[in-house]
């Protein structure tokens, strides 16, 4: 599992997806979710605005395991 390091109180899903080299860009956010299986702590989700925080775990399907941790 990767830890993806913050250094604010969360992270939008999309800017999560870049910062873990998931995309290239945060324009391919929308169309990602929409072809990618993306779990958060287990459960599915889609949403490009879904805010996460420390300790949240993400599986994001062919990119990989990670965990958000704040610094």
């Amino acid at each position: 599992m990767k830890m993806i390091q913050i250094h604010t109180d969360y992270i939008t899903l999309g800017q999560f997806l870049k910062l873990a080299d998931c995309i290239s860009t945060g324009g391919q956010a929308k169309s990602f979710l929409q072809e990618t299986e993306i779990y958060v702590n287990g459960e599915p989700e889609n949403r490009r605005g879904k805010k996460l925080v420390h300790q949240d775990q993400v599986r994001v399907e062919g990119c990989g395991e990670f965990q958000v941790v704040r610094s």
